[in-house]
């Protein structure tokens, strides 16, 4: 109930304070228009900054469009609170960084030939041809500092309705860029889970396509469809869930969100959580993907270490039950829930009631902490050296497996004994 208040107290604030009335935001605008005719409009926000601020949804980056070069752009903000950094000066865009903002700021362009990655741009100062350009009508909707819309491709009216359409012929903006099929099944997750005939048709035309595309992309936008909520709901459209596993092969298990929707509210779904729930089987799909992916080692280890623990409760009976204190010691709580949910997804034959019985045991079990350290053993007469990790090592492992007690005495007998 109080994360409820809390996120409608939250809504209603971005919806009386617009992020456009920001004074730093206000700030480079007005740098930007500088020099400028009154009637000239030099910049604009665009993209899922405007459309989410629309849908009132938390805007997390913002990528500003202008009329004006890289190269204008830098001096005007020279001498300013604000780094420029130049983070893609060839296509036309750098970013400006202050302690509060990271902005990306590209000069209007038109697309004059592409290959399907990349792309031979014309930069331009019509704000229609840059709109032509983009790919959904949802992402082409502009905003002025001063909240008022310019809307060419009708993304207001969609973005309304919850309609994910290319700019144009699907067919044509596709094989301009690839990626936009994966960019494509983001925004249907998002908003809508209908495909039009025509765009499913263009869309498993140009499917090889995706190979031309490095797995570094692929993988950022993979990550950002397994963020969305709405996500778990992917097998309520046969033609998304058909693009998406012809896409990624790998997800084979996708069926088990149906077990995870059960339990979706008990917990906020990450990323390795995710991948691990629908990724993990005898076969060790989930060291395939992330070689094929070269995922980050800490998503690798999660997996792995997920990987190895669902085979010893499958082994041991006792892992949530008699060791589960020990199991909280040597991972956290946190980690355990996530287990129990991985398991019950991935085993037909737990039901509710099992998860839920096994999660009031990790809530109530009791946190045990290992207080004696190295400062603990030379006050009892031990000297320093390579021998201490040893002896500590030693005395947890005692420490742990008599339920988290150990004597004075028995530590200074440990201490005795391995030192001579």
């Amino acid at each position: 109930m109080l994360n409820l208040s809390f996120n409608f107290l939250k809504k209603i604030t971005r919806k009386l304070f617009p992020f456009y009335k920001n004074k730093e935001l206000q700030f480079i605008f007005k740098k930007l228009q500088d020099g400028l005719p009154a009637d000239t409009v030099a910049a604009r926000f665009v993209g899922g900054c405007v459309r989410k601020y629309l849908s009132n949804d938390e805007i997390n980056d913002i990528d500003i469009a202008t009329i004006l070069s890289t190269h204008e752009i830098k001096e005007k903000i020279k001498n300013t609170n604000f780094k420029v950094v130049d983070t893609g000066v060839k296509h036309g865009t750098v970013t400006l960084v202050s302690k509060k903002f990271k902005l990306e700021v590209t000069t209007l362009r038109k697309d004059i030939e592409t290959d399907g990655r990349h792309a031979q741009v014309e930069y331009i100062d019509d704000w229609h041809l840059d709109s032509e350009r983009r790919d959904f009508t949802i992402n082409a909707i502009y905003l002025d500092i001063n909240g008022k819309i310019f809307d060419p491709q009708g993304g207001v009216n969609d973005l309304k309705n919850k309609i994910v359409k290319f700019i144009g012929d699907p067919q044509k903006r596709i094989e301009e860029d690839y990626l936009r099929i994966i960019r494509f099944i983001r925004f249907k997750i998002m908003y809508d889970l209908k495909v039009e005939k025509t765009t499913s048709n263009a869309i498993k035309l140009n499917l090889n396509g995706i190979q031309k595309i490095s797995k570094e992309r692929i993988l950022v936008e993979l990550f950002k469809i397994l963020d969305l909520n709405n996500f778990v709901n992917l097998n309520k459209s046969n033609d998304l869930k058909e693009i998406f596993t012809i896409i990624f092969p790998e997800f084979k298990n996708l069926h088990r969100l149906e077990r995870l929707i059960k339990i979706y509210n008990y917990t906020k779904i990450d990323k390795s959580l995710l991948l691990a729930t629908l990724l993990i089987d005898d076969k060790d799909t989930h060291e395939y993907f992330g070689h094929k992916y070269n995922i980050s080692n800490n998503i690798k280890d999660n997996l792995s270490s997920y990987a190895r623990n669902l085979k010893l409760i499958g082994e041991n009976k006792d892992f949530f039950n008699r060791d589960l204190e020990k199991n909280v010691y040597f991972y956290d709580k946190n980690y355990l829930i996530k287990l129990n949910i991985i398991n019950f997804v991935i085993n037909s034959k737990l039901n509710f009631k099992d998860f839920s019985e096994i999660l009031k045991k990790i809530l109530k079990s009791k946190i045990h902490k290992f207080s004696i350290d190295g400062k603990y053993l030379k006050e009892n007469g031990m000297k320093e050296g390579l021998l201490m990790g040893k002896v500590l090592k030693k005395i947890e492992e005692e420490w742990i497996k008599n339920n988290f007690q150990i004597t004075k005495e028995r530590v200074k007998e440990i201490i005795r004994l391995q030192s001579n």
